[in-house]
């Protein structure tokens, strides 16, 4: 047995670190130099095998003013081929979004005293901040701290949120709510159903909000903010600060996804790559890690656990396209997503497919 064997108890860091409910930051503000054992992972994950050849390749920009023919042909396009794409002229006001992005940041730069009173693992709790849902679970864990706001069916009331964005968040959320359903909208067009046919399915009943928070990190090339994932929902909308980071895997390379000034990014979840038996890609992204910020993003997740089960759309079945998938709830889905998470598998649907 090595030296490093013996004295790193992964178990017992991830227990003294989890007690202290300071997170990630409270590691930055007691001055560390070098990232503990914990967040460090194995070199294949933090870099890409295959070196990015098409330096040409550019995130789709949707303009949602734009011609009603050309915005759907848009959508259609990016959503079978990135699965992520950006979108401008979303009528969410710029200050808005501004406000949102600070009030995230004003609640994770709080006292200590402060944000222990919403530290928590219980997901049955509408809100709650933590380092990593699967800090336990996975095998290192990622260079983040997360305030987790369920918005709907039943936002929380004013009095459980914290000061630090209270008013903002629920102005927020309505302006979300709002794109989701001008979104699913267009998503509908583009598969060649009726327009208030994804709507009509309900799961935009659910929204989750995410507040991340990435510290700037002593050696960002050990370990990433967000590991290699897809998200287990139907749709994702996420507002970012200036600092980058994101990345999404296209034709086995990965993309940086620059921030635009005043745009979202949306990208499609899981649930809709089934829903739609598989003509919208559900799209792998990752964040690394960096030596500057903090940045700052809120992604927005629609998904709700309303005990239906989702299977391919009828109406995109055929003889010539029959159904790829068995149906699913949405908790299940979510249950096993978790599940996979552990043994670093980057999505449940191969789990699904007929």
């Amino acid at each position: 047995m090595t030296s490093t064997a013996v004295s790193y108890d992964r178990a017992t860091e991830l227990k003294a670190f989890d007690e202290t409910k300071a997170g990630v930051k409270g590691l930055v503000d007691a001055g560390i130099t070098k990232i503990p054992p914990l967040f460090v992972r194995a070199p294949e994950t933090t870099t890409t095998s295959k070196p990015l050849m098409h330096t040409s390749i550019q995130i789709p920009i949707i303009d949602l003013e734009g011609r009603h023919a050309d915005v759907i042909e848009e959508i259609r396009s990016a959503a079978e081929t990135f699965g992520l794409f950006h979108v401008t002229n979303h009528g969410i006001p710029l200050m808005v979004m501004e406000e949102m992005v600070a009030g995230v940041r004003r609640f994770h730069e709080e006292d200590l005293d402060v944000k222990k009173k919403y530290y928590t693992r219980d997901l049955s709790q509408k809100v709650g901040f933590n380092t990593n849902s699967d800090f336990y679970r996975s095998k290192a864990a990622d260079w983040r701290d997360t305030l987790r706001c369920v918005m709907a069916p039943e936002e929380p009331k004013p009095e459980e949120m914290p000061l630090a964005f209270r008013e903002i968040i629920f102005e927020y959320a309505n302006y979300i709510k709002k794109l989701g359903i001008v979104l699913l909208e267009l998503l509908s067009e583009a598969l060649g159903l009726n327009r208030d046919h994804l709507n009509k399915m309900d799961f935009n009943k659910g929204l989750e909000l995410l507040g991340h928070y990435y510290p700037p990190c002593p050696d960002p090339e050990l370990t990433l903010g967000t590991s290699r994932h897809s998200d287990p929902d139907f749709l994702t909308i996420l507002l970012e600060d200036h600092i980058g980071g994101l990345q999404v895997l296209h034709q086995h390379h990965w993309i940086d996804v620059p921030p635009l000034a005043g745009a979202l990014v949306v990208n499609i979840g899981d649930l809709l790559q089934l829903i739609s038996n598989d003509r919208f890609k559900s799209a792998e992204h990752r964040v690394i890690a960096k030596s500057i910020g903090p940045r700052i993003s809120v992604a927005c997740f629609f998904r709700a656990y309303d005990g239906k089960e989702y299977g391919p759309i009828k109406e995109l079945i055929s003889c010539g396209s029959p159904p790829l998938y068995k149906a699913v709830t949405v908790r299940d889905y979510v249950t096993l997503f978790m599940i996979l998470r552990e043994q670093d598998q980057k999505s449940a649907l191969g789990f699904f497919k007929l």
